[in-house]
């Protein structure tokens, strides 16, 4: 998002933030709340267009999204969306992509309460290896001639009573509804933001062999040092490394491995 867009996501997420702050407020619920009003401006483009149309009144679009919405979703999910459709936006997707975002959010956010973010961050991870080992799941899971419905019914077969409740809700929606996302870029957005609720960046380390408790200990502490905020890190394990270890930050990749080394000796020697 650019420009205004940026500043109304923004300002939304403080609002989220104030408002789940409050115990009393049932966060799942309002993230399934979320949900249901994205699918609907997801549908209805001439809707979202009105709603973050500029030369509207920003109370005039509040009261349009509280009539609308008032006695479908929560009081929460009403004020919430209310005061988005307020701020300008650059584009009227770039609203339907924040409440999307919101929606997660909240869903992490009633993990976290429970204790259970670490293991749900920790599940969005291995469910993205598992999809990536395997072209049969991927591919019934992203094929456009298949219902929803039915990738439903198949996700909860794999993950009910087996994953934890947000992160089958989260996994869910993401096939369900991808919304011109790649599963993989999806599933990426959504480890990000369980990230950001700890303020922590995501490292994806791959070594040849488990890595000791020791061990991620002192690779997490190096990482907080050398990026300046905390680390959780996403292991997996591939024995073709050979030995060392490869680390992703986001876009920046420290390759350690043997394997790695061994190439660049070949392509020295070749040169």
């Amino acid at each position: 998002m650019n420009g205004a867009s940026r500043e109304a996501l923004a300002t939304a997420r403080e609002s989220l933030d104030a408002l789940t702050d409050n115990t009393s407020v049932d966060a799942a619920k309002l993230a399934e709340d979320l949900a249901a009003v994205t699918a609907l401006l997801d549908r209805e483009v001439s809707l979202r267009r009105v709603l973050t149309d500029p030369a509207q009144a920003g109370e005039a679009k509040a009261e349009l999204a509280t009539r609308l919405l008032g006695g479908q979703v929560g009081g929460e999910a009403v004020d919430l969306i209310s005061g988005m459709v307020r701020s300008r936006w650059s584009r009227s997707r770039d609203l339907v992509d924040a409440i999307e975002e919101l929606a997660a959010t909240a869903d992490l956010t009633a993990a976290q309460r429970a204790g259970a973010l670490d293991d749900v961050e920790d599940e969005l991870f291995r469910f993205g290896r598992i999809v990536a080992s395997s072209t049969g799941l991927r591919s019934a899971l992203t094929d456009k001639t298949a219902s929803s419905s039915a990738k439903g019914e198949l996700l909860r077969s794999l993950l009910g009573g087996k994953a934890n409740p947000a992160t089958e809700r989260l996994v869910v929606r993401l096939v369900t509804k991808p919304r011109g996302r790649s599963l993989e870029q999806g599933l990426e957005s959504l480890s990000k933001l369980a990230a950001a609720r700890r303020d922590r960046m995501v490292a994806v380390v791959v070594s040849a062999v488990p890595l000791t408790d020791q061990q991620k200990q002192r690779l997490g502490a190096v990482l907080t040092r050398m990026y300046g905020r905390e680390m959780h890190l996403n292991l997996d394990v591939d024995p073709e490394v050979l030995g060392g270890i490869s680390v992703r930050v986001g876009d920046e990749v420290i390759n350690g491995t043997i394997a790695d080394r061994l190439d660049e000796a070949s392509r020295r020697m070749a040169g």
